[in-house]
């Protein structure tokens, strides 16, 4: 968790000196719906991600060194530099990649949820998403597709209150969108999303459930994004008061407690952050010096996938 906050304050950071272009959505604040569902899956489980994605590929084990070169546009990075902040890929994890339009990610982690049913491996997917998807066709159709086939599937939606600029309370006609699981009947489960435990135990069960073979569960995490939905956004839509409420559940902060009442202490504890801080300016130093696509390597590479689509 302390890894994905740290990359990514440093990535507003440079965003903010023009050091990186494009946009990039960032997840301070939502470290522990990352951590806690990752950490409930197996190493040769798999995850597919949104757009609001540097969390979730941090804590399936990517290189800081390459997420930070591909938000550099360097070569080095997981797609050369030629897919950015929200199109991160990295296979040799078992992360099937990030995309930038709201939904995809739903139909084709359950394509994935297909496949593994077939091959009979006894994996599944986790599949991030936000509460602004929840109200899209597709999201419908694949948990109708995943209910029905029971397919090894765990979708998470990652509920921060807004989509964009628009409260839930204005585009969801439900008061909690794990309700929905009830048309399709699967479990709907509510967590606390800034609780790092709460999180890892939700989904640690409806993983178990589905290698089991008895279908999808929808859960939904309640938490926070503490910046805004992407970088031109000043956040003129919520209260400063709110935000403060909020960052008081911070789960960073309330899992070092738990880690002090559990018999870790203060040092190890700083000893980590000390570590990850080093790692991320590492990584961002790295970056720096790496090498750029010449532009005909660059065409070559996006015309030639625009020939296999």
């Amino acid at each position: 968790m302390f890894s994905s906050r740290t990359f990514e304050e440093r990535v507003n950071e440079m965003f903010m000196r023009g050091m990186i272009h494009g946009t990039t959505h960032l997840a301070v604040g939502e470290e522990a719906t990352a951590a806690g569902g990752v950490n409930a899956l197996r190493p040769d489980d798999y995850i597919m991600s949104c757009h609001r994605g540097h969390a979730h590929c941090i804590a399936k084990g990517a290189d800081l060194k390459r997420m930070m070169c591909e938000l550099l546009g360097k070569r080095d990075g997981f797609c050369k530099g030629l897919g950015g902040s929200m199109h991160i890929v990295d296979i040799s994890v078992g992360n099937f990649g990030a995309n930038g339009v709201m939904g995809p990610s739903i139909p084709m982690a359950t394509g994935v949820a297909l496949a593994i049913k077939k091959e009979g491996s006894g994996k599944v997917i986790l599949d991030y998403f936000g509460d602004g998807t929840s109200n899209s066709g597709l999201f419908h159709e694949a948990l109708n597709m995943a209910a029905l086939w029971k397919l090894p599937i765990v979708y998470l939606c990652e509920n921060n209150l807004y989509g964009m600029s628009t409260p839930v309370s204005k585009s969801v006609s439900v008061p909690d969108i794990a309700i929905r699981a009830q048309a399709y009947g699967i479990p709907g489960v509510i967590v606390d999303g800034m609780d790092v435990l709460a999180v890892m135990d939700a989904v640690s069960e409806a993983a178990d459930r589905a290698r089991r073979g008895e279908g999808p569960t929808l859960i939904e995490a309640k938490t926070y994004r503490y910046l805004g939905h992407s970088k031109s956004d000043k956040r003129a839509y919520r209260t400063r008061e709110e935000e403060a409420e909020w960052k008081k559940k911070d789960a960073i902060r309330s899992f070092a407690a738990y880690m002090l009442e559990h018999g870790v202490s203060q040092q190890e504890i700083d000893e980590i952050e000390e570590r990850v801080k080093r790692e991320c300016e590492e990584a961002v130093q790295y970056a720096q010096k790496a090498e750029t696509l010449t532009l005909e390597e660059a065409k070559e590479l996006v015309f030639r996938a625009e020939e296999c689509r």
